[in-house]
């Protein structure tokens, strides 16, 4: 996989939306942070427009992540939010000058589309993390955002959790791969969508219903996207629904209900995903994952 440089002090990095629409107020608590860690900010062009619940037209929103694409001078892309419509525009961008002067793309949740694309597509690395709209103005979540700092500097070498009691036990090495469920799931069968095989994977996702839950795992079940695993990594899973006909199994069971024949290690509750913190993690890297009845360590 090919890595983008770390950051330096001084460095110019991009806030562009691919998805969902913003306004400044919004991200303003998040830039000042970011700013203090010596960087500077540019805006997409179109970075506050809005069309329906998009920051913009399609259009407007692939030019802006073009234009920070093939800046030379930008060493990283924050995603501004997720919520839908990077799917939308993803036939629109073009890689070449990436690939010519790679730099580090950041986000989650919807954004999950870009990693694949970029793990499945183009072999690089990128970051899952936290993202400026998701800072709230009274309440800096400074956890994650911490993260996302020493993600971007390249100070970030292992995590080191407590266990949870539905771990499954044991050691794995293997490139990580993966993003939110849901989008992962609208995906599915796509020319990026993502190849598991020898893989760790890492899940998370909010506001579904239980059963969507189940139906989207057996639907990874069902095409051998659970069975090849070198490991997988259950993140949040936050705000899930019971439906009205019942159906109220827990999200953390039935995922390891669907995974316990296959003897690979899991690993319940990483902080990472919707939920407070959400740590930073480097997609399509190489890493060692150590799941014990003691700890659990997450090492790049």
């Amino acid at each position: 996989m090919i890595r983008p440089p770390y950051l330096r002090k001084g460095d110019t990095i991009g806030i562009a939306a691919p998805a969902g629409c913003l306004t400044e107020s919004e991200v303003m608590p998040a830039i000042e942070i970011i700013r203090s860690w010596g960087l500077h900010v540019e805006y997409g062009k179109h970075l506050f427009s809005r069309r329906n619940s998009f920051a913009g037209t399609d259009n407007q929103r692939a030019a802006d992540f073009q234009q920070m694409l093939d800046n030379p001078e930008l060493r990283a892309i924050l995603c501004a939010r997720g919520g839908y419509g990077t799917i939308r525009i993803i036939d629109k961008l073009r890689f070449g000058n990436f690939l010519k002067h790679p730099k580090w793309i950041a986000g989650y949740s919807d954004i999950t589309i870009l990693h694949a694309f970029m793990q499945q597509c183009l072999g690089t690395e990128s970051l899952h993390g936290a993202m400026p709209r998701n800072v709230p103005p009274c309440l800096p979540d400074i956890a994650s955002l911490d993260s996302l700092r020493a993600a971007l500097f390249g100070e970030i070498g292992e995590y080191t959790l407590l266990p949870h009691h539905l771990n499954l036990p044991g050691h794995a090495t293997g490139t990580l791969v993966g993003g939110n469920l849901s989008v992962l799931f609208s995906f599915a069968g796509t020319y990026f969508d993502i190849d598991t095989r020898g893989k760790i994977l890492f899940l998370e996702d909010l506001n579904e219903y239980l059963y969507h839950i189940d139906r989207m795992i057996m639907n990874l079940k069902l095409r051998g996207r659970l069975e090849g695993l070198q490991a997988l990594i259950i993140g949040g899973m936050h705000g899930l629904k019971k439906s009205p006909s019942g159906f109220n199994k827990p999200a953390y069971n039935l995922i390891r209900e669907a995974v316990a024949g296959y003897g690979y290690p899991v690993m319940f509750g990483f902080p990472a995903g919707h939920g407070l913190p959400n740590m930073s993690l480097y997609l399509g890297r190489e890493v060692v994952l150590s799941v014990e009845p003691d700890k659990c360590k997450l090492t790049f």
